[in-house]
């Protein structure tokens, strides 16, 4: 497995965001970005998890709410890449992937765009 501390996996979550168009972070409502080392035991690879009401969703109902979760898992992460380079990529897909979620965009169109 590729070696990364949670520090620089932080950081590699961090400048993904940040590549993000800001036209689009402007949009983001109420939603908050984590790193976990390990998803749950019952899905060991998954990459990332939104959790949460996706804007798409959101009606007059929605006020005081806890912010929309989105968690990105390390471990798994650097147990798929072979280099410090596939992981940055990865990553980044990975969070475009769970924003996209936050903006409402279901699994099989972000497939079908790139982003499986």
């Amino acid at each position: 497995m590729l070696e990364m501390t949670r520090e620089e996996f932080e950081e590699l979550v961090a400048e993904a965001l940040d590549r993000i168009p800001p036209e689009l972070t402007r949009l983001m409502d109420n939603v908050a970005v984590f790193v976990e080392d390990e998803p749950s035991p019952d899905d060991p690879d998954l990459l990332g998890l939104y959790e949460g009401t996706p804007l798409t969703e959101r009606g007059e109902w929605y006020a005081g709410v806890l912010p929309d979760r989105i968690t990105i898992y390390r471990g798994p992460t650097l147990r798929m890449c072979e280099s410090r380079e596939d992981v940055v990529a990865e990553t980044e897909i990975t969070v475009v992937h769970e924003i996209a979620h936050h903006f409402g965009i279901d699994d099989e169109r972000l497939h079908a765009l790139g982003y499986g």
